[in-house]
């Protein structure tokens, strides 16, 4: 499989990524350098940038690499590319907003499919095929305690016993 048959999408997503991974390790520097690494005393807000480039760099060459490597979808980096508003990089919050929504793709489904050798169910063609919803799967039945049997006598034991009547 080679570049060509790479879904636009995909390419998208992938030259999305490469550009914002390296957009990211540029703001997390600057984040540092920019308080003379007083940034620092908060550990998590400059680094968080620069370790999100680096998996956004390593992920965005799998996509790219001719032939491609088997690769899922990261939705995971997607929502930290949206996180990273919170650091103030907006760029990664359109970037990661963008990449959710090219990942529900039917085309981008089918190309990560493939690339992982997994089969997609085949779809119906909806100009040709009715639309029916399939039938709805019951649980199974409930189990049942046995009724006690019925007694033997005609009588009720618990029916009020009647007097005889006197003749007169």
């Amino acid at each position: 499989m080679n570049t060509q048959n790479k879904p636009s999408l995909v390419m998208a997503i992938a030259l999305m990524t490469l550009v914002n991974g390296i957009f990211n390790l540029i703001w997390g520097v600057s984040l540092i350098g920019g308080t003379f690494g007083l940034s620092l005393l908060c550990f998590p807000v400059p680094l968080f940038p620069i370790i999100l480039g680096g998996f956004e760099i390593a992920y965005a060459i799998k996509l790219l690499d001719n032939p491609p490597q088997p690769v899922q979808p990261s939705q995971t980096i997607a929502i930290l590319e949206i996180v990273a508003v919170l650091v103030g990089n907006v760029f990664s919050m359109v970037v990661g907003i963008l990449a959710l929504i090219f990942y529900n793709d039917s085309a981008v489904k089918d190309y990560f499919a493939q690339l992982n050798g997994m089969q997609t169910p085949p779809r119906a063609d909806p100009s040709t095929s009715l639309r029916t919803s399939p039938a709805p799967v019951l649980p199974p039945p409930a189990e049942s305690t046995p009724e006690p049997p019925a007694p033997a006598s005609p009588v009720e034991p618990d029916a009020p016993k009647r007097r005889p009547r006197k003749v007169a």
